[in-house]
Order: C-alpha cells, then sequence, then structure tokens
C-alpha cells in the first residue's frame, strides 16, 4: 500500500512553491485562507468553467478575483468613480478592512479584466476582488502562484459545493480540509494546502465568522444627494456590517445592507466540530 501523501502546509514556502507551480499548470488548488479555505485557479475562461462544473454551478457563471494585497489597488478602475466619492475615502476603508481581516470589494474592473471574471451593473463592468488580509500567509502564495503564472490576477471563488448542485438552501464554505477534500474527490487534480493548525487559524479572527467574505460595493452609492455618501453591502458575511460601519464612518461614509443581503451568510457545520 501507498504511503499517505504529506500535507502542504501554507506557511511553508517548499510547499506554497509546489501548489503554485500546480496551479500554473493548470490544478484547482484548495488553499488556507485567514480562517476558512478557497478555492484558487488560473484566471482563464476555460479553467473558471470547468470549477463552476466541478462545483454544480452554471457553466457560465462569472468569477472573482483575488492578488496579493499591494495588488489590490490595480484591479479597479479608479476613475469610473462616482464624483460624489472621493477615491481617498475609499481607498482608506480598503485599506482599514483588508489590514484588519478576510474581505470583498465590489467597483469599476480595471478595463484589461476579461469578461468571465467581470459584471455588468448599471452599466459599469464591476469585478469582485476577494482577499485574506494583510497578515494571511496565502498572500505569500498568491505572490507565487502570479509570478508563476505571468498574471496579476486569480481566480477565486468559494471552496464547496453549489446549492444548484446539492438542492440546499444555502452551501456554505468550508473551513476543514479534511471536509473540503472529501467534497472535491472527483477532482484528480486537486491539490489542497492546508493551516498548520485550524484551530489557531479560526482563533486569530475573533470577529469573524467562518464563512465566506462580506463583500463591500463602491461603484454605484446610493441616492444622487445624500450625505455621507451611501455604500452597500452585496453580500453579509463574515464580518458583521456593523464592524464595517465602524471602520467607514471615520471616513464620512454610511454603510447599508443592500435588499439580497438581509440574511447573513451560514457557517458550515460538521458533526463534533465546534467554532
Amino acid at each position: 500500500m501507498d504511503a499517505p501523501t504529506p500535507p502542504l502546509y501554507i506557511d511553508r514556502p517548499e510547499d506554497v512553491a509546489v501548489a503554485a507551480r500546480a496551479l500554473a499548470g493548470g490544478a484547482i488548488v484548495a488553499a488556507a485562507f485567514a480562517n476558512f479555505y478557497v478555492i484558487v485557479t488560473r484566471p482563464d475562461a476555460a479553467t473558471v468553467r470547468r470549477v463552476n462544473l466541478a462545483k454544480g454551478r452554471p457553466v457560465h457563471q462569472v468569477g472573482s478575483i483575488t492578488t496579493a494585497i499591494g495588488r489590490i489597488p490595480g484591479m479597479f478602475d479608479w476613475t469610473r468613480i462616482s464624483p460624489r466619492l472621493p477615491v481617498g475615502r475609499v481607498r482608506a476603508l480598503m485599506d482599514a478592512l483588508y489590514g484588519a481581516g478576510p474581505f470583498g470589494f465590489r467597483g469599476p474592473a480595471a478595463e484589461r479584466l476579461p469578461e468571465h471574471l467581470t459584471q455588468i451593473d448599471q452599466g459599469m463592468p464591476t469585478t469582485q476582488v476577494i482577499a485574506p488580509g494583510l497578515t494571511c500567509p496565502s498572500n505569500a502564495f498568491f505572490e507565487r502562484a502570479l509570478a508563476e503564472t505571468g498574471s496579476d490576477h486569480l481566480y477565486i471563488t468559494s471552496a464547496n459545493r453549489s446549492r444548484h448542485l446539492t438542492g440546499a438552501a444555502e452551501e456554505p464554505a468550508h473551513w476543514k480540509a479534511g471536509a473540503l477534500a472529501a467534497d472535491f474527490a472527483h477532482l484528480d487534480d486537486l491539490v489542497v494546502l492546508v493551516h498548520r493548525d485550524e484551530a489557531a487559524a479560526r482563533a486569530a479572527y475573533p470577529g469573524y465568522l467562518t464563512t465566506s467574505v462580506t463583500l463591500l460595493s463602491f461603484h454605484a452609492p446610493e441616492g444622487d444627494l445624500e450625505e455621507p455618501p451611501v455604500l452597500t453591502v452585496d453580500r453579509h458575511g463574515s464580518l458583521h456590517v456593523d464592524d464595517v460601519r465602524r471602520a467607514a464612518a471615520p471616513l464620512g461614509l454610511q454603510v447599508r445592507l443592500a435588499g439580497t443581503a438581509r440574511q447573513r451568510l451560514q457557517v458550515r457545520g460538521y458533526a463534533g466540530a465546534l467554532v
């Protein structure tokens, strides 16, 4: 019988290099990401479609992107922000929220981003940038994967099977690597880059649920005349909206839940596991 394959750890440079090379070769990588897990791949259309099918999503569902922390501002076209919304305030909020932990922003897409990673909203191409925050070791993996692929962005999606496949009302993201690997056992090129200590990873983010990130849109502030300008939470995920408001208020920004975000994302449950 073959010996078990040793795990790849997100904080071990040699393991990061192995996973990054595999990603560049077309593999699907499930990576430790703040206090849970995500799926990350090359950003080309064929790979994104393959992941959609593997998850049970519609094949042409638009994807989100990730990148190393210092490259995030370059994913957006800042010239297309409303003149009512000072760029400096948005950038400061971005720094504050990514400085604290995992989060997502949706804004005007940089022109070079492809259609399968952008979504038209109110006539404007937008993109969603999902990042783990400043201190997460996955940033080193992203940097290495970007170097291996020659791109400045990667495709990212939640590490779960789609509710379209399972029939569940919601399929929360995985925060345990073993259960994630079992859900995607049908993929012969899945690479799992794990937290060395999952409990410690969760404890490092006490204010965050172990689920997909909260997503804040800034491309279309609500109300033509309302002051301070209003940004919209499109998805109420790991960080509570009240914490987002506390970060935004000193910068002269309001934050409101979109109608689709009234229900906060659930946390995946495992038999015998406590968070």
